[in-house]
């Protein structure tokens, strides 16, 4: 897996943020997250999203194939 761009599209398929995307980066492994929080403007909460199986892969000239999108699914508002 080509992870030389460092960043992939997290897909986030349901809960408050359903049909969202935003961008992450890989982990030193090349692997995607496996979590992710994304905080709310008032800065007192955050989703916690959980990687699902979903995933998509963009060709590039050269015939290799790179991960550039990964479903995430919702699993609770995290307070401080």
């Amino acid at each position: 897996m080509d992870t030389s761009v460092g960043t992939y599209t997290a897909k986030l398929t349901d809960g408050p943020l359903e049909g969202k995307t935003i961008r992450k980066e890989f982990l030193a492994s090349g692997d995607p997250q496996p979590r992710i929080e994304i905080p709310v403007e008032s800065g007192r909460k955050r989703y916690l999203y959980t990687r699902a199986a979903g995933v998509e892969f963009a060709s590039e000239d050269s015939g290799s194939d790179r991960l550039s999108a990964v479903n995430y699914r919702y699993l609770q508002a995290v307070f401080d």
